[in-house]
């Protein structure tokens, strides 16, 4: 198990900016309850074409499996899992199905509603979700939440600025969307828990523990919202 120094060793060397310090991180991280993805430009760099569906990584998928079993292992329950996106992405869609995430929201032009929505749908509080977005039209969203991970984009050093000197961000990635920011950030964050190695073997020896949370996880049912959904009657 590494250390907060270490840690932040690590990832400092490739180039991850800690706007929180790794120590001050480790309690935040423990109090996670959820997961908040954006789709564009977390787990793809969000290029577009006509009749062109953006993509995804197995690299980002094993990452947030791996995040989820690390925090279901600390809490005894799956965390709420859900993608936020403000276009139509089937590809973002097929993910959360395929991963068996809780949600995923759909053409959402205020992300902060989603956050709204499930924690009322959840009963959580805002402290108890983790944010991962990319760009200016997410920041309603991240101000919502516990903490938040900034996805590097070189393009946007402005942006970068806005986010660190307003608070909005807590850890901002070495790796670009397209280089598996995501599996970055799963990484840490299971470190922070001091939990990486443990949930490696379990994966690894695909054991009992891991086999009761794939179970788990295999079971929930994904719901698929739009705008056009009142998000507080559509969840459970």
């Amino acid at each position: 198990m590494k250390t907060p120094a270490e840690l932040e060793k690590y990832f400092s060397a490739l180039g991850a900016v800690f706007l929180t310090p790794p120590g001050a991180l480790i309690e935040r991280v423990r109090r996670i309850r959820a997961l908040v993805f954006d789709w564009d430009g977390v787990f793809n760099s969000g290029v577009k074409g006509d009749g062109v569906s953006s993509t995804f990584s197995e690299a980002d998928s094993m990452g947030t499996n791996l995040l989820r079993y690390a925090l279901w292992r600390a809490h005894g329950k799956l965390p709420i899992t859900v993608i936020v996106t403000g276009a139509e992405n089937p590809s973002a869609r097929k993910f959360a199905f395929r991963e068996h995430f809780a949600a995923v929201y759909s053409n959402v032009l205020d992300k902060s509603e989603a956050i709204a929505a499930v924690r009322t749908a959840h009963g959580i509080d805002g402290a108890e979700i983790a944010c991962v977005f990319d760009d200016v039209n997410d920041l309603a969203m991240a101000a919502e939440c516990g903490l938040r991970c900034l996805v590097r984009r070189d393009a946007s050093p402005l942006v970068q600025d806005f986010v660190a000197e307003r608070g909005l961000c807590d850890y901002i990635t070495a790796m670009r969307a397209d280089r598996n920011a995501v599996r970055e950030i799963a990484e840490l964050l299971i470190g922070l828990l001091g939990e990486f190695d443990a949930v490696a073997a379990s994966r690894m020896r695909f054991d009992a523990e891991y086999a009761s949370y794939f179970s788990a996880r295999q079971s929930v049912r994904t719901e698929s919202l739009t705008v056009e959904t009142r998000f507080s009657e559509a969840l459970p």
